[in-house]
């Protein structure tokens, strides 16, 4: 009982600390907080790892082929147009390959880079407005602050897409800043500083035009249905649609965004609407593409392990927000409605794409920081000591989950199916001894969630999953990527260094069986991909017969792979194995003797 009271003892001296006494020492450790979890979370072994098939080598090498041809309209991969997503992200891309040299740095520090400012910017909110009523102290501003871009820092699901070179962290970096940019000018218009109102209005049209550089018509969607849904509810739809000048800030959205969708339009025609609007827009929200299909509560689970392990709280910090008093909100001033704009935000987004036929994890990427908002929120207002034990349940939640967690970690390699790709993955994973440190991991974690439980003290237990969570990107995280990597990832590459030492003029590279980009990107060359190891043998035939000059042809593919094709021994030399995969020549001459 006696260390049970010098903690507590400790616990709320470190509460009674005046933290306006040193405002320059607030500042600079703001800084070091934003630089620690910004570093760890999206820079820290960055480009340690090869591009991830199979989504990422297709944005690195349209970004490439940019740089390369010097066109800017119009994306490339393997030498066809890709009209799946807008130039923004390839500029980026090049941009980075300009300064940085064509590698895995230069693919993914833009989404990295999104990801920090998107961070940054909600800090920043925070501080000014992170606040339900009027009497919060400017500590709660700075601790809301903390806790807010910790946690949309380092939850998995944004750990995840900030670390690959896709669009989709870029995207959600768009909407999410045009909302918090909105709600700036929204909370200014009604202060003495309202002449800053307009400079947040205009970037708020300013990041939904790079929005839709970036992914297109959803870009202006979410936000738009968030704002229409939180002003309606607050009966000020008109006066908000006057005050946020419309006919300027539609102009400079349409100066942004209308330049490269007219010249890729002149460029492409109806090839590119047809692709772009019609396939990759219309029908992804309407028909299942590419086998994305998911059960109606999909995104559910997608939330609840992307904010992993704080997802607990998440319905008490909906709750405590009491929507359903909306006089009592009606009459608050504009500064304290970050939390119902915020919940208006996760719940426009979570239901869009429930309701979209299309599913996949990364589309509910956008309202992760509506959720550290709302948990930033509950957090940063303790009870005091006469009210009762709000987030004990929840807590008691959070303990539960931490020792799933470490039950997971420890019995995760036996969940592995074979991977063909990487038939040697488990025992890897197992050698490691990663599985067994992930058990200890969580299980310290929930240990300590415990304690705070046990000292009644479940306010602090935001401290204690932000740090595991900081800790689990090196020590887990970091590690598992990297045995993935050399597991899955580095046969492919290796094999691809080979084929851009052996290479013959005007030889043909083939790769039998699933599409794996990345060949294409490490060997800077096209790739004729046959999924069917059949098809060989007529495509050998019809080069022979088209194009006489060339005499052998290379081919990646597995042992089952070649053994299928037909093709003898006699017919082929190997020039390199890695993993699964075989590297062989082919001599055409000698496939009809």
């Amino acid at each position: 009982m006696y260390s049970k009271a010098v903690i507590c003892y400790l616990v709320e001296g470190m509460g009674r600390v005046n933290w306006q006494e040193q405002p320059k020492l607030l500042v600079g450790l703001s800084v070091v907080w934003l630089v620690v979890i910004n570093g760890v979370a999206f820079l820290w072994h960055l480009g340690s790892t090869g591009l991830v098939d199979e989504t990422e080598p297709l944005f690195a090498e349209a970004a490439r082929l940019m740089l390369v041809k010097g066109d800017w309209v119009t994306p490339y991969w393997n030498g066809e147009t890709r009209f799946d997503k807008p130039a923004l992200v390839y500029w980026l891309m090049a941009f980075c390959y300009k300064l940085l040299g064509i590698n895995e740095w230069g693919a993914r520090l833009p989404s990295a880079f999104s990801a920090i400012a998107l961070v940054v910017f909600l800090f920043y909110v925070l501080r000014c407005y992170g606040c339900t009523h009027d009497n919060r102290s400017p500590k709660q501003l700075w601790l809301g602050a903390y806790i807010g871009s910790g946690l949309l820092a380092l939850n998995p699901q944004t750990i995840a897409w900030a670390r690959v070179g896709v669009s989709d962290m870029l995207l959600s970096a768009c909407i999410g800043g045009s909302l918090l940019a909105f709600f700036m000018g929204y909370v200014q218009s009604q202060q003495p500083e309202h002449q800053r109102a307009t400079a947040w209005y205009m970037a708020f049209y300013g990041l939904m035009g790079l929005g839709v550089l970036t992914k297109g018509p959803v870009a202006v969607v979410l936000p738009g249905l968030t704002i229409l849904a939180f002003t309606l509810y607050f009966g000020n739809t008109g006066r908000v649609w006057r005050e946020s000048l419309p006919l300027r800030g539609w102009l400079l959205f349409a100066v942004i965004t209308l330049p490269w969708y007219l010249a890729i339009t002149v460029a492409q025609g109806w090839n590119f609407i047809n692709a772009f609007f019609g396939y990759h827009n219309v029908e992804r929200f309407t028909a299942v593409v590419n086998r994305h299909w998911a059960p109606w509560y999909f995104y559910f689970v997608v939330v609840a392990l992307g904010a992993f392990p704080v997802s607990v709280y998440l319905p008490q910090a909906i709750a405590r927000l009491q929507v359903h008093r909306r006089s009592w909100w009606l009459r608050s001033p504009r500064s304290q409605h970050l939390g119902i704009f915020a919940l208006i935000w996760f719940l426009v987004v979570f239901g869009f794409f429930s309701i979209a036929t299309t599913k996949l994890p990364s589309y509910v990427l956008p309202l992760m920081p509506a959720v550290a908002i709302l948990l930033a929120l509950l957090w940063s207002d303790p009870p005091v000591k006469s009210t009762p034990r709000p987030l004990l349940a929840s807590s008691i939640g959070n303990l539960i989950i931490l020792l799933a967690a470490a039950a997971a970690s420890y019995w995760a390699v036996s969940w592995i199916g074979l991977d063909p790709m990487a038939p040697q993955l488990k025992e890897a994973l197992q050698a490691s001894g990663l599985p067994v440190a992930g058990m200890w991991f969580w299980l310290a974690s929930a240990i300590a969630v415990g304690v705070c439980i046990w000292l009644r003290q479940e306010w602090w237990a935001w401290s204690v999953n932000t740090t595991a969570l900081l800790l689990a990107v090196v020590m887990l995280l970091t590690p598992a990527k990297e045995i993935y990597d050399q597991q899955r990832q580095l046969p492919l590459r290796q094999l691809s260094m080979v084929v851009n030492q052996l290479r013959r003029p005007n030889e043909e590279l083939i790769m039998i069986g699933d599409t794996k980009p990345s060949v294409v990107f490490y060997t800077q060359n096209r790739v004729k991909y046959l999924w069917a190891a059949q098809q060989v043998l007529p495509h050998l035939g019809e080069t022979m017969r088209v194009e006489l000059g060339r005499e052998s042809a290379l081919i990646i593919a597995t042992r089952d792979n070649l053994r299928a094709t037909g093709l003898k021994g006699r017919n082929w030399d190997t020039l390199g194995r890695g993993g699964p995969y075989r590297l062989v020549r082919v001599s055409i001459a000698k496939i009809n003797q």
